[in-house]
């Protein structure tokens, strides 16, 4: 409780991507250390988008970038401004997060689920624009043309990946809602008719009936977007 408050007195920015590593800002600390600096000032330096640069477009503030380097990699950094009697500010960007990025979880969990996403208090989305059609939904400017010629030319496109469906536009990859599996199964299931007495044709049947009743994307109750999120994981592992 008695520690003193520690004041940076001249302070060195370090822009960290691929082509400056923890590993690289280790090597100069006691260059810095012999100009005076007395902390270094970090750019971002968690897991960013891919090929990120600058760093702030943040896909999970739970990781390192490991274009960047290890936990290891940074532990050492640390080590040797500390022995040089050096501190660090960094620079961790809390306020946005980079959304073109499939890797960003939190950011993909809110497309499939809307606003029954556990990550949706996270982000300051307006559910109820005055455009009605948008209620509950997040329009995203990233067609090329109108929506109708886009769809015509086939642009859009379909995919099933570990356990389940996902929407991909060139190299944007949405993921779909649970809820909307069933219109793309029921078409299969017009073609399996002639398996009715196998064990998989049940097990295709009662996967319908789970996601008929998974809790829409538009609840809000706490344990209703519980149940939702524990289970369409179980109906994509079946």
């Amino acid at each position: 409780m008695n520690e003193q408050v520690r004041i940076p007195t001249a302070t060195y920015r370090l822009q960290f991507n691929k082509n400056f590593t923890f590993r690289q800002a280790r090597e100069i600390v006691t260059y810095l250390h012999h100009l005076g600096i007395s902390d270094t000032y970090a750019s971002p330096y968690f897991q960013a988008g891919a090929e990120s640069l600058h760093g702030y477009d943040i896909t999970d503030h739970n990781k390192f970038n490991a274009a960047i380097g290890s936990r290891e990699d940074f532990e050492a950094w640390v080590a040797e401004l500390h022995a040089h009697g050096m501190g660090q500010i960094a620079d961790f960007v809390p306020n946005h997060m980079g959304i073109n990025d499939p890797q960003n979880v939190w950011w993909q969990d809110v497309l499939e689920n809307g606003p029954s996403s556990l990550y949706a208090p996270y982000f300051d989305i307006d559910w109820r624009p005055l455009k009605t059609d948008l209620h509950d939904k997040v329009l995203l400017p990233i067609l090329g043309d109108q929506y109708g010629r886009v769809l015509e030319r086939g642009e859009f496109r379909v995919r099933f990946d570990g356990g389940s469906f996902s929407l991909t536009y060139f190299d944007h990859v949405f993921p779909t809602a649970p809820g909307t599996y069933r219109y793309i199964l029921e078409l299969a299931l017009e073609n399996l008719a002639e398996f009715r007495e196998e064990d998989f044709y049940a097990e295709f049947q009662s996967i319908l009936t789970a996601l008929e009743y998974l809790p829409r994307r538009t609840e809000t109750d706490p344990e209703r977007i519980k149940e939702r999120a524990r289970e369409k994981e179980i109906i994509k592992k079946r």
